[in-house]
């Protein structure tokens, strides 16, 4: 079985997500779903995030045919011990990752970049909903 892991805050799922774990899927059998804790993501993105608590970003993540299970990591420290325990062949990150560290990358066989979708991120769809 060829296992694929992509990680993540999946805040507010849009277009470029779904075609990101789509093309993951693709390259496997199982792919596995990483997404940062609530903590987490104020910790990065500020103290208005997440949009949507971790349950409910888990819930729509799983409910998609092409994600087989999703994990909650808190720190770098935690996403590096779901990666040795999943022993993942493959991890995709998006293409704005490339030249980047990434967090795990001695842990996989293959890392693979996505070609981002142009004008679809959380950040600028929370900018348009607010500024409506």
């Amino acid at each position: 079985m060829k296992k694929i892991v992509v990680n993540g805050t999946f805040d507010i799922l849009h277009r470029g997500h779904i075609e990101m774990l789509e093309y993951a899927k693709s390259l496997g059998d199982h792919l596995l779903v990483c997404i940062d804790t609530d903590t987490r993501v104020k910790q990065l993105k500020g103290p208005e995030r997440p949009i949507n608590n971790q349950n409910d970003r888990s819930f729509m993540l799983q409910s998609l045919k092409c994600v087989d299970a999703v994990w909650y990591f808190a720190d770098e420290a935690e996403l590096e011990y779901i990666l040795e325990t999943y022993q993942p062949d493959v991890m995709v990150k998006g293409s704005d990752y490339r030249g980047k560290p990434i967090v795990g990358k001695h842990l996989c066989k293959e890392i693979k970049f996505y070609e981002l979708v142009t004008n679809y991120s959380t950040t600028g769809l929370i900018q348009r909903i607010t500024n409506r």
